[in-house]
């Protein structure tokens, strides 16, 4: 039962913390990763909420040019620093720590991120359509206008198969899948104009906008969409 406790507070806190990005990305203003007076247990979830949402929990500086607030950043230094990925961690878990110690050496040149030699995309070697799709959009961090990883590279030449993952996720109402599938397809050349991305993303964000994961993917791809970025 504390395990499940525990769960859920966690839960609560990283939709706290994407609904803080969403809310910046529009023009709120910056998140506050850990509130102010917050440590212990309060200090620890804040911590777990930052790994889970990775690079994307500093994502209005990086979308927007400004820079964060150094409280958030030395938060996101902590999780960064203090919590590497295990030897025998998932692909998705090496990256997107990746994503995170590569956002962290911009900001803090300082920081202590360990080596910048990206992981390998082998699991991704001839991976199906489906199997792509789904791991780019747990990925969806490293989809930044102007930075080039080897996720990215390879996505890059797979546009078609992302695009059909993007309306299967669609058809499944798989809100989240889709929403970070639709952000990888901003950035990416040769989408087919008969996916509709557009219009896609408007339905994405209709059906399951309420979620903050899936708001702030949808953000954050209308923003790319949309040229505002340099």
């Amino acid at each position: 039962m504390e395990q499940s406790g525990t769960s859920t507070r966690l839960q609560a806190a990283v939709q706290d913390l994407a609904s803080g990005v969403v809310s910046a990305l529009r023009g709120g203003g910056h998140p506050h990763v850990v509130p102010p007076g917050a440590d212990g247990e309060a200090g620890d979830l804040a911590l777990a909420a930052v790994r889970v949402l990775g690079a994307d929990a500093l994502l209005p500086g990086a979308l927007l040019r400004t820079p964060p607030d150094p409280a958030d950043v030395a938060v996101f230094r902590k999780a960064v620093e203090a919590h590497p990925p295990r030897a025998d961690a998932a692909p998705t878990v090496r990256w997107s720590h990746w994503g995170m110690a590569r956002t962290l050496r911009r900001l803090d040149p300082s920081a202590a991120t360990g080596p910048s030699a990206e992981p390998d995309t082998g699991w991704l070697d001839g991976a199906g359509w489906q199997v792509l799709t789904h791991q780019l959009a747990v990925l969806a961090p490293l989809a930044l206008p102007g930075e080039q990883c080897a996720v990215g590279d390879l996505a890059a030449r797979r546009p078609v198969d992302v695009a059909r993952g993007f309306v299967r996720a669609v058809r499944r109402r798989d809100w989240r899948q889709a929403a970070g599938a639709g952000r990888w397809l901003t950035l990416l050349p040769g989408v087919p104009d008969t996916v509709g991305l557009e219009a896609g993303l408007d339905f994405v964000e209709l059906m399951g906008g309420r979620d903050p994961l899936v708001a702030l993917q949808v953000q954050a791809a209308r923003m790319v969409r949309a040229g505002a970025l340099v």
